[in-house]
C-alpha cells in the first residue's frame, strides 16, 4: 500500500492483471490446485502472514527513520531517495543473477534505455509524488492514524475512473465511499479534539491518496512501453525517481541537513536505512505472492484487516489512549473499504458470469 504499499502494490496489481508472468512468483497452473487442501491452506497462511509482517514492519521502520526523537533526521526526501536507489540496485542485482539459475532464472536483462526512460517519466513524476507524500504523511501523523489519514484512495479511484475513464460506479459502491469519507472526517475531528491533529499530515495524506490512484492509471498506460514487465518498470521508475529527487533535495536544503547530521557515520543508522529499503522492495514481491496464492479480492480484504491490526499495534506500542469516537472513525474507514471491496467483487463476478458481456468490458470491470 509506505512507500507503501503503495509504491509497488498499484504496479503489481496492474502487472498481474494484464502483464506478463512474474518469474519470481509461482506459475498460475493447475499444479497448486492439485496440491492437498492442507498444504494449500498452509501456503496461503504463510503468504498472508509474510505480507502482514513485511507491510507493518515497513511502516514502523519508516516512522522511525522519518520522525524518531532519538534519530532527529529531518530529511524525508533523502530517506525516500535512498530506498528508491536500493530498489533499483536490487532489481539490477537480481537481473545480473539471472544466469545463476533458480530462483533468478527467467528474469529479464535490465539495461538503461534513455528512450524508454523518457516514456516512463510521467509515471515516475506521479510515483515521486506518491512515495514522498506517503512518507511526509507518516512523518507528521502517528502510525495509529496513518491508515485513516490516507484512506481516500478508494474515493479517488471512483472519482478518477469517472473523470478520466468515463466509468460509472454502482450506488452500493458509492455508499461505501460515503462511509469512508465519513470515517475520515470523524477521525480528523477526533485527532483535533485530542490535540494531535497535524493539518500538514492531513494534506499529504489526501495528496498520497490521489497519487496512489493516479499511479495505478499511469502504470496501466506505461506497462506496454516495457513489454508488460513489472521488473523493468520498477527499475526504470526508481532510476528516474533517483534523478528527479536530486534537485528537490538541493532545493529543500537536505544536503545541508545531512552534512550536520551527527549519525551519518553510524553503522546502525545505515543498517536501519538498508532494512527499510529492503522491506520497501520486498512489499511488492509479497503482495504479488498474496494475489497469486489467493485472489485480488482476498488481497484487498487482507490489506484491510492488516490495517486494523497495524492500528491496534501502534496504539499499544506507543502507549496511546484513544476515545470511542476515534475508534469509530477507524472502524468506519475499515468497514467502508471492506464493503467497497465486497461490492466490487460481486459486480466483477456477475459481469464475468454474463455471457452477453464482451471480453474487453470484463477486463475494464476488473480494473
Amino acid at each position: 500500500m509506505s512507500r507503501a504499499q503503495l509504491t509497488r502494490t498499484g504496479i503489481l496489481r496492474m502487472a498481474l492483471g494484464g502483464g506478463g508472468a512474474d518469474p519470481l512468483l509461482p506459475a498460475e497452473g493447475g499444479g497448486d490446485r492439485q496440491a492437498p487442501f492442507l498444504l494449500r491452506a498452509l501456503r496461503i497462511a504463510v503468504v498472508v502472514c509474510l505480507y502482514w509482517f513485511t507491510s507493518i514492519a515497513m511502516v514502523f521502520l519508516n516512522k522511525y527513520l522519518l520522525d524518531s526523537p532519538s534519530l532527529r533526521l529531518d530529511a524525508p526526501l533523502f530517506v525516500t531517495f535512498f530506498q528508491c536507489a536500493l530498489t533499483a540496485a536490487l532489481c539490477l542485482g537480481l537481473s545480473l543473477g539471472a544466469a545463476c539459475g533458480p530462483p533468478c532464472a527467467g528474469l529479464p536483462a535490465l539495461r538503461l534505455d534513455p528512450k524508454v526512460s523518457r516514456s516512463v517519466l510521467p509515471l515516475s513524476a506521479v510515483f515521486i509524488g506518491m512515495v514522498t507524500s506517503n512518507n511526509l504523511c507518516l512523518k507528521h501523523v502517528g502510525v495509529a492514524f496513518y491508515n485513516v489519514g490516507r484512506s481516500l484512495t478508494t474515493v479517488f479511484n471512483v472519482l478518477l475512473s469517472y473523470l478520466l475513464l468515463k466509468q460509472t460506479t454502482s450506488l452500493y459502491a458509492l455508499l461505501a465511499c460515503g462511509v469512508i469519507i465519513g470515517g475520515f472526517w470523524l477521525g480528523v475531528d477526533q485527532e483535533g479534539a485530542e490535540g494531535t491533529l497535524s493539518w500538514t499530515g492531513i494534506f499529504f495524506g489526501i495528496l498520497a491518496s490521489l497519487c496512489v490512484s493516479l499511479n495505478a492509471i499511469y502504470t496501466k498506460k506505461v506497462l506496454p512501453v516495457v513489454d508488460g514487465s513489472i521488473w523493468r518498470l520498477t527499475f526504470y521508475n526508481n532510476v528516474n525517481a533517483c534523478v528527479l529527487f536530486f534537485p528537490l533535495m538541493v532545493l529543500l536544503g537536505e544536503f545541508r541537513t545531512l552534512y550536520h547530521f551527527d549519525k551519518l557515520g553510524s553503522p546502525s543508522f545505515w543498517g536501519m536505512m538498508t532494512l527499510g529499503g529492503v522491506f520497501g522492495f520486498a512489499i511488492g514481491y509479497v503482495t504479488g505472492l498474496q494475489i497469486k496464492f489467493t485472489s485480488p479480492l482476498t488481497h484487498n480484504v487482507s490489506g484491510t484487516a492488516k490495517a486494523c491490526a497495524q492500528t491496534v499495534l501502534a496504539v499499544i506500542y506507543f502507549e496511546e489512549t484513544k476515545s470511542f469516537l476515534w475508534w469509530t472513525s477507524n472502524l468506519m474507514v475499515l468497514g467502508g473499504s471492506f464493503a467497497y471491496t465486497w461490492v466490487k467483487g460481486l459486480e466483477m463476478r456477475k459481469v464475468q458470469e454474463d455471457p452477453n458481456v464482451k471480453s474487453g468490458e470484463r477486463n475494464e470491470t476488473g480494473v
